[in-house]
């Protein structure tokens, strides 16, 4: 397949990948979500979702890959994201690697266009066409379902991260009808100023802690006391929406509700 990619200019890449390497954790969902988790041969170690991609060999952190495992495995097609993955991503172009850069969303909307952009690579374009009518009509059910509470939101990721203009995140939190207090910080994803937050008047905090943590909430919850915050908290399951996969419309409506629970 011969394509122009926005990156890397004019590249070509097997019609349909049978041997795929993916280093990406959106990438390998979407994969196993298409029905094409059988040409899987690969992953990162951040690639745990779905289960069936336990059994693979792990490649790589998210920044680093292990090459001469990579050459024993023979890819025709090795797939990582952009945003913090672009040094691999040329450390593998160089290396002379079949890579693929899947975009960074912008929006929910991104995450649906990665879907039919790996479909119509590795040939299932109508297969990914017909996820991405399903995943969008979940989305929309979930317009302006919330009232305009005022939003603080952050990951862990081995600090605090939180989301401002141009992130898909904030945009989705926006699609449920919250207000994001970062919402005008001309930054996706940046460190917030913990001490400005109480100026900024949150109705609510949403946290999303590591994966696989015991007693998430009462972690959480122990950082908010130490920050001397006492807002309502919600704390979903674990890098639920730091990662961008066909999963991120799932975890949104499990967030919904519990924000709906709180009954504020």
């Amino acid at each position: 397949m011969k394509l122009v990619h926005d990156w890397l200019g004019p590249i070509e890449l097997p019609d349909s990948a049978r041997r795929i390497v993916s280093l990406a954790p959106n990438a390998t969902e979407t994969l196993f979500a298409l029905g094409l988790g059988e040409r899987v041969v690969g992953r990162s170690a951040f690639c745990y979702r779905p289960a069936a991609t336990l059994g693979l060999p792990v490649l790589s952190s998210y920044t680093r890959v292990r090459w001469e495992l990579l050459r024993s495995l023979e890819p025709d097609l090795v797939l990582v994201s952009t945003g913090v993955q672009r040094g691999l991503l040329e450390e593998l172009r160089q290396g002379g690697a079949p890579v693929f850069p899947v975009p960074l969303p912008q929006s929910p909307y991104g995450i649906l266009e990665n879907i039919v952009l790996l479909g119509e690579l590795l040939g299932v374009g109508e297969r990914a066409s017909r996820l991405c009518a399903e995943l969008a009509e979940q989305y929309s059910r979930l317009a302006g379902i919330l009232p305009p509470l005022r939003v603080y939101f952050e990951f862990d990721l081995g600090g605090p991260i939180s989301v401002g203009r141009g992130s898909y995140v904030g945009e989705a939190l926006r699609h449920l009808g919250l207000v994001n207090v970062f919402a005008d910080h001309p930054q996706s994803y940046f460190p917030p100023d913990l001490g400005a937050v109480p100026s900024l008047h949150p109705d609510l905090v949403i946290y999303e802690p590591k994966p696989h943590r015991a007693r998430s909430w009462e972690r959480a919850a122990a950082l908010m006391a130490s920050r001397g915050w006492n807002y309502p908290l919600v704390v979903n399951g674990g890098d639920e929406l730091a990662h961008y996969g066909p999963l991120f419309f799932s975890y949104l409506e499990q967030l919904e509700r519990q924000i709906e629970r709180l009954g504020l």
